[in-house]
């Protein structure tokens, strides 16, 4: 395990030279994604080091037993009672944070909000529901731009698209597809009667282009005078 922790941290190091170099700055495209590696990698390479210095307290704390003032030996036996778990502690941590992530995590996405069954109130149940999902992008201080907005005709949305970009945009997201259904009595209900809409909500990882791998034998390229 410290021989694979010692690659990644050498891995951070490379990628936070190459954050600082002018030719990666002026790639925008290229830069995202070498940020977002750095970025992924930053609580693997901070929990590492810590571990680190925790292996160097304790050797120094065994070191002090063999001291021949016994308070010194009685403080080494304090700090390692305190130490030694801790170390076991870390190690199941570095553990956890090695274990590989779907790659699809850290993709921005393209995030669809359509009504469903139940007409007007449908509409307006989208409406709540990204007004909900609005303040948790807005939490997560991911940007947000509307690709497509289809208005309802008493107030909501029929359909809205948005893109959302950041950091772990569709890990976080990516289990929120599906219907959304809600019970209630609608604003155009004038006579109080519980009606039952739904809404349903797409999450799509959005694809960069190194990700299309276009195979040059399944072109056909037609020349025309």
């Amino acid at each position: 395990m410290l021989e694979k922790l010692q690659a990644i941290k050498e891995r951070y190091i490379y990628l936070e030279e190459q954050l600082a170099d002018p030719e990666l700055i002026a790639n925008m495209a290229r830069y995202t994604k070498v940020n977002k590696e750095y970025k992924n990698l930053t609580p693997i390479v901070k929990a590492f080091d810590t571990y680190l210095e925790l292996l160097s307290n304790i050797r120094t704390a065994r070191e002090m037993l063999r001291e021949e003032d016994p308070e010194m030996r009685d403080m080494a036996r304090l700090e390692l009672d305190e130490l030694e778990p801790r170390q076991e502690e870390m190690e199941e941590e570095l553990k956890m944070l090695l274990i590989p992530k779907d790659p699809e995590d850290d993709k921005d996405v393209i995030f669809e909000i359509r009504s469903g069954t139940g007409g007007d109130e449908a509409s307006l149940f989208a409406g709540d529901l990204y007004r909900m999902y609005s303040r948790y992008f807005e939490e997560q201080g991911w940007k947000v731009e509307a690709v497509y907005i289809n208005e309802g005709t008493v107030g909501g949305y029929n359909k809205l698209v948005l893109e959302i970009s950041g950091d772990e945009v569709y890990g976080r997201l990516k289990f929120e597809s599906g219907a959304h259904r809600v019970q209630r009595i609608p604003k155009t209900e004038s006579q109080g009667r519980v009606h039952t809409s739904a809404a349903t909500v797409a999450v799509m990882p959005k694809l960069e282009m190194e990700d299309v791998d276009i195979n040059k034998a399944d072109l056909k390229i037609d020349t025309y005078r």
